[in-house]
């Protein structure tokens, strides 16, 4: 009885972490508008950084890497602090075009952090959650740009 129990518990965490891991993907709104209108709209939300991939036929705009300095961040057990202490930042848009006429415009930002690994290589890039700024930013944006080509933006 002590076993099943336990393999039940171990399936719920397995259930509900997965879960989580699936609802933190790209943020996908529907742009009420034409293809073209809503491409032009997604490349000015990001004309603030470097495009490394544009492609308007996948529909796949990538921004390069962007670092930004993150001072005060310390690090080991005595909370040494950090002289290079930075975060980079990759944002990724994907334009669709609907059956319906419309757009749909789903984007997300990769974060990563300058972080303390130990080992033979002291220092290195670790995965880090996208920061919620520059994600209201991103929709702020976008929302503007398409509104100034005769656009809206809805929720999917």
């Amino acid at each position: 009885m002590y076993l099943l129990g336990r393999m039940l518990l171990i399936m719920i965490i397995t259930a509900w972490v997965t879960g989580c891991a699936f609802l933190g993907g790209m943020h996908k709104f529907s742009a009420v508008c034409d293809y073209d209108r809503a491409w032009e709209s997604a490349l000015d939300t990001v004309k603030d950084r470097s495009v490394g991939t544009q492609d308007k036929d996948a529909g796949l705009i990538v921004t390069d890497w962007l670092e930004i300095p993150i001072p005060g961040r310390t690090y080991g057990l005595f909370q040494r602090d950090m002289a290079d202490s930075k975060d980079r930042s990759r944002v990724t848009l994907r334009v669709t075009r609907l059956d319906d006429g419309g757009t749909q415009i789903s984007f997300i930002e990769e974060r990563q952090s300058w972080v303390f690994r130990g080992g033979s290589r002291l220092f290195g890039w670790a995965p880090t959650d996208p920061s919620a700024n520059v994600m209201r930013d991103l929709l702020n944006r976008l929302d503007t740009k398409l509104k100034e080509r005769g656009c809206s933006l809805t929720s999917l």
